[in-house]
């Protein structure tokens, strides 16, 4: 993108911030997810949530790391 207007890698960058908050803010809003039940596997919802967000954030750091190497 050799085109691209600074705006343009602005936009990717803060994006890509974006992307990496959202992990961040997941574990931390532990309302959201310090409950026993629903169970699966017979184990806790807390520890299916954690593995969730685990691949979650690895696919949004992905995204991330592409997105601020087509702005540089």
């Amino acid at each position: 993108m050799l085109n691209e207007s600074r705006s343009g890698r602005r936009a990717r960058l803060v994006l890509a911030g974006l992307l990496l908050v959202m992990p961040v803010v997941a574990y931390l809003w532990v309302a959201a997810y310090a409950r026993v039940s629903p169970k699966v596997a017979g184990f806790p919802f807390f520890y299916w949530w954690q593995l969730l967000w685990l691949v979650i954030s690895v696919v949004l750091m992905g995204v991330a790391y592409f997105l601020v190497r087509g702005a540089r």
